[in-house]
């Protein structure tokens, strides 16, 4: 019943709010935030200085670069929410210029709730409730991003650099949908067994211009329930920078660990982080992976750092989430599997998430060197 009945709520939530809030949402886009691939969730989201794969479309555009298969492509799928909501990552990147190293990436990022009952013709107009009026619709973000990496010599060091250009549909049944457009740049420099990295999300503000479309009906419905009715407006989304760091150590020919920090740094007002203000905040994650012949991979890590009350003194305390994942790579193909919380939220329960990474090798043909 709950499962049936319980997203119908995140509609109402969604309309009656939207007036007062499009325009100055604090977490406007935040199915962004959420991060695709199981490596990156295992390792608590520490992604930005050695991200090397398909999923770099989304940690860092700069990473792409580290791809050495002519092709590669990553699925991931994800689920909480008692399977309600649905998060789902299509990547596909093919190498341009071996020799320059540069790489182009397209990839789609889908979170979904299905089949939510909608019950607003549920009371007829003589007050009888009819069951055949209550019909069904989905809400659902998309994001679909373009992504270049390519190294360049500055200075007489080989840097990495990338950048998204990313189209964002948001669409709530035929209630109301948005359009939005945004732009992210990277870089990431590797000297030793350091590697640096930064990103810049969003940095010319993404804006989201949301339309709505009530029919007679349903706005009768909103004005005798005491809702608002939504109207159309504009959502921007801040920029966001994060900086990381990662450092391999390598224990003989079969064995390294790679630690890595992040530093998040938003500037759409103050979060419940680490450290806040009304400018920025400050959201670090730490985390881990542990390799065996570069075929297992143990990884862990620890994120969402926040303050809250305890429910026993009613004390302020600082709760953390871990996260811990796994990895096998086995030819062309990796599989990963993380455990964690998809929503970083306190009472969301912990997910099951699957990733895959594939390679594709061109075929030689016989005209080929």
């Amino acid at each position: 019943m709950i499962k049936r009945f319980l997203p119908a709520f995140i509609l109402l939530l969604f309309l009656t709010t939207s007036t007062s809030l499009l325009a100055q949402r604090k977490y406007s886009n935040e199915f962004l935030n959420i991060g695709v691939g199981a490596q990156a969730h295992g390792m608590s989201n520490a992604m930005t200085a050695h991200t090397n794969d398909i999923y770099s479309t989304f940690w860092n555009p700069a990473g792409l670069t580290k791809i050495e298969a002519p092709f590669e492509i990553g699925l991931m799928h994800a689920e909480w929410f008692r399977s309600i909501a649905k998060y789902d990552y299509l990547g596909f990147a093919k190498t341009l210029n071996s020799e320059s190293k540069s790489v182009l990436g397209v990839s789609l990022i889908r979170l979904g709730i299905d089949d939510i009952p909608n019950t607003l013709n549920l009371v007829e107009p003589d007050g009888t409730i009819n069951y055949d009026n209550v019909t069904s619709f989905s809400t659902a973000d998309y994001a679909f991003l373009v992504s270049y990496g390519r190294e360049i010599d500055f200075k007489g060091r080989t840097l990495s650099v990338g950048g998204n250009a990313k189209v964002i549909r948001r669409v709530v049944g035929s209630f109301g949908s948005a359009w939005g457009f945004g732009i992210d740049l990277g870089v990431q420099y590797q000297a030793g067994n350091w590697q640096l990295g930064f990103v810049g999300k969003d940095i010319t503000s993404t804006f989201n211009a949301w339309s709505f479309s009530l029919n007679d009906q349903e706005q009768q419905v909103f004005t005798a329930t005491g809702n608002d009715i939504p109207e159309s407006t504009l959502e921007i989304t801040r920029p966001t920078f994060v900086f990381g760091a990662a450092y391999r150590f390598n224990f003989g020919e079969d064995y390294s660990l790679m630690p890595a920090l992040d530093f998040r740094i938003t500037t759409d007002g103050q979060r419940n982080v680490l450290v806040n203000s009304k400018a920025f905040n400050l959201d670090p994650v730490f985390g881990f992976e542990f390799s065996y012949r570069k075929f297992l991979f143990l990884r862990g890590g620890v994120g969402n750092f926040q303050r809250s009350l305890d429910d026993v003194g009613g004390e302020e305390v600082l709760t953390l989430q871990p996260n811990f994942g796994v990895g096998v790579k086995l030819g062309r193909i990796r599989l990963d599997y993380a455990y964690t919380n998809v929503g970083n939220v306190s009472d969301v329960l912990y997910s099951n998430i699957f990733s895959l990474v594939l390679d594709l090798k061109r075929k030689k043909r016989y005209y080929d060197n």
